[in-house]
C-alpha cells in the first residue's frame, strides 16, 4: 500500500457541496450507476443516493475513520490507487474529484487506466499548481490531464465548470478544476484545450486558510509576542463565560 500523508479527519469537504453539485452536474439526467474513486468519507456517494441513484460504489486508498463514512461500508473498498485494480464491471459514470494530486506523477497513468477501465464517462477534477492541501504532490493544470485522457481515447469538455461556477454552496476547488471526459476514440485530442482558470472564491479561500494556518504555526512555535500568550487565554475565557451567561439569561426568560 502506497504511503500518503492524508487524514480524512481534517477533510474540509462538506456533504452540502456535493449534494448541490450532483443535481447541477447531471441536470441532463441521472446516471444509473456511479463509481467514486477517492471517495473519502462518501460525501459524493451520499449525494448520488440522495438524488435517486441506487447503484453506487466507492474506492479510496486511505483508511476512512470508523463512523465517518456516510453510506454503508458494504459500498466501499480500500484500494491502493497508485497500483492497477479492477472491480470487474463498468459504471455509467466514474467520479474522481480532488484525488489525483495526492498521487505521485508517476502514478497518474495508472489512475487514469483504472478510471477509463470502469466507465466511458468520467467527471474529474484535480488540484492546480500552487493549490494548498494535504500531500499535494502532483498539482497540474487541466490541459495536462486532458492530454493523458486523449492518449486513452477520451475527449475532455469544460461545460460542467461553467454550469456550477457561480454556485456558492459548492466548494470553490470543484468549481475551478472540474471537467468531463468521454470515450470518443475518433475525436480524442481534436477538441479544444481546457483553459487554465482561477476562481475568485478560490483565491479568497486559499488566502484565508493561509492566514489562519500561518497564525496557528506562530502560536505553536512561540513566535508571537509574549503579551499575546499572557492575554489571549484570559480574553478567550472571558468570551466563553459571556456566552454561557448570555445563554443562561435567555433560558431563564
Amino acid at each position: 500500500m502506497a504511503t500518503i500523508d492524508y487524514d480524512h479527519d481534517r477533510n474540509l469537504h462538506t456533504a452540502e457541496g456535493p449534494r448541490h453539485a450532483f443535481q447541477r452536474i447531471f441536470s441532463d439526467g441521472l446516471p444509473r450507476s456511479v463509481l467514486d474513486v477517492g471517495c473519502g468519507t462518501g460525501t459524493w456517494l451520499k449525494a448520488a443516493i440522495d438524488s435517486g441513484v441506487t447503484d453506487v460504489f466507492g474506492v479510496d486508498g486511505i483508511v476512512v475513520p470508523t463512523g465517518a463514512f456516510l453510506v454503508s461500508r458494504q459500498l466501499f473498498l480500500q484500494q491502493d490507487l497508485s497500483r492497477p485494480w479492477s472491480l470487474g464491471r463498468r459504471f455509467d459514470v466514474a467520479l474522481c474529484l480532488e484525488v489525483a494530486e495526492h498521487l505521485d506523477e508517476a502514478c497518474a497513468g495508472t489512475l487514469l487506466d483504472s478510471l477509463t477501465a470502469h466507465a466511458h464517462r468520467i467527471v474529474f477534477s484535480a488540484a492546480c499548481p500552487g493549490q494548498p492541501g494535504q500531500h499535494h504532490v502532483n498539482c497540474q493544470w487541466p490541459q495536462w490531464w486532458q492530454k493523458r485522457f486523449n492518449d486513452r481515447g477520451f475527449t475532455c469538455h469544460d461545460t460542467i465548470r461553467w454550469r456550477i461556477w457561480d454556485e456558492t454552496e459548492i466548494e470553490p476547488w470543484y468549481r475551478q478544476n472540474i471537467f468531463e471526459a468521454r470515450c470518443d476514440e475518433a475525436r480524442a485530442g481534436m477538441e479544444p484545450r481546457l483553459p487554465s482558470v482561477i476562481h475568485p472564491d478560490f483565491v479568497v479561500d486559499v488566502a484565508w486558510r493561509e492566514i489562519t494556518h500561518r497564525h496557528l504555526r506562530q502560536v505553536e512555535d512561540g513566535s508571537l509576542p509574549l503579551w499575546w500568550y499572557l492575554t489571549a487565554p484570559w480574553k478567550a475565557l472571558g468570551k466563553a463565560l459571556a456566552r454561557k451567561v448570555g445563554r443562561a439569561v435567555r433560558v431563564s426568560r
